[in-house]
C-alpha cells in the first residue's frame, strides 16, 4: 500500500482564507504620517492658534452665534490689554453649572484631535470654555458709577457696546487681585460673567494662568470676517 497523499495546499489556502479575514495590512509609512499629523496638529492647537464655534449671543453685537472665530495660542495671561477679547478656560471660576453651556466650543477634526492631546497631557477634557472682554487686569478698581463703566476711576469707552445698552446691569465695585482679570461679555443683558460670580470663591475674577489665548479675527461668515471690534 503506498503512502496516504497529503493536500499540502490545504494551510497555504487556510492561510489565506485567515488573512483575507483581516484585511489588508496597513504600510507601517501609513501609520508614521499619520501619527506624526496629529501630533503636528496637537502641537499648533496647543501653541500656535485654535477655532473656535461661537454658540450664544453673550458677546453680541461684536460676536454672534454661529461665529468662527481664531484665537491666538501664544498670547498669554501675561500679554493682556483692556479691550482684548480672550478665550478662557471657566471651569473653577464660572460652571459649569446647572444647565450651562460652553459658550466656546473647539471645532472640527476630531475635536482638534481630542483637545490637542489633552493640551499634550495636561488632561483636562471636562472644562468649560469662555469668551469675553477684558475690563480689569490686576491691580485695577473697577466699578459701575453713573451707568458707566469706570477703570480706576476714568469712565471706559465702549464703542463696541450696542447703542442705548446699560453697560453695567448691576452695581458692582471691586479691586482686581494679583494674578486675574476681571471680564464682560458686550452683550451686556445676556451675559454671565464676572458680575454674575462676584458673591462665588474668586469674586467672578478669572485667573490670567486660565486664559487660553486671544481672539485675533472672525473668519466666518465670510460677510463679517475680519478683525473683532475693539
Amino acid at each position: 500500500m503506498g503512502r496516504p497523499r497529503v493536500d499540502e495546499s490545504a494551510p497555504a489556502a487556510a492561510a489565506g482564507a485567515d488573512s483575507s479575514r483581516r484585511g489588508p495590512r496597513v504600510p507601517a509609512r501609513w501609520l508614521l504620517t499619520i501619527a506624526i499629523a496629529l501630533v503636528l496638529t496637537a502641537l499648533v492647537r496647543t501653541f500656535v492658534a485654535q477655532t473656535f464655534v461661537v454658540p450664544t449671543g453673550s458677546m453680541q453685537p461684536s460676536l454672534h452665534p454661529g461665529d468662527r472665530i481664531v484665537v491666538a495660542r501664544w498670547v498669554d495671561g501675561q500679554d493682556l490689554h483692556r479691550g482684548d477679547v480672550v478665550v478662557f478656560d471657566g471651569t473653577d471660576t464660572f460652571g459649569p453649572g446647572p444647565g450651562a453651556v460652553a459658550p466656546v466650543e473647539p471645532e472640527g477634526t476630531i475635536a482638534k484631535v481630542v483637545r490637542g492631546a489633552a493640551d499634550l497631557a495636561s488632561i483636562r477634557l471636562g472644562r468649560t470654555d469662555y469668551v469675553k472682554r477684558v475690563i480689569g487686569l490686576p491691580g485695577d478698581r473697577v466699578a459701575c458709577r453713573d451707568r458707566r463703566v469706570v477703570v480706576n476711576g476714568t469712565p471706559l469707552e465702549e464703542p463696541y457696546l450696542s447703542e442705548g445698552i446699560d453697560p453695567c446691569g448691576t452695581p458692582f465695585d471691586v479691586q482686581v487681585p494679583d494674578g486675574r482679570m476681571f471680564v464682560l461679555g458686550d452683550n451686556r443683558p445676556g451675559s454671565a460673567d464676572s458680575r454674575s460670580h462676584l458673591g462665588d470663591p474668586g469674586g467672578g475674577m478669572v485667573p490670567l494662568d486660565d486664559v487660553l489665548g486671544r481672539v485675533t479675527a472672525r473668519y466666518w461668515p465670510a460677510s463679517r470676517a475680519g478683525s473683532v471690534a475693539e
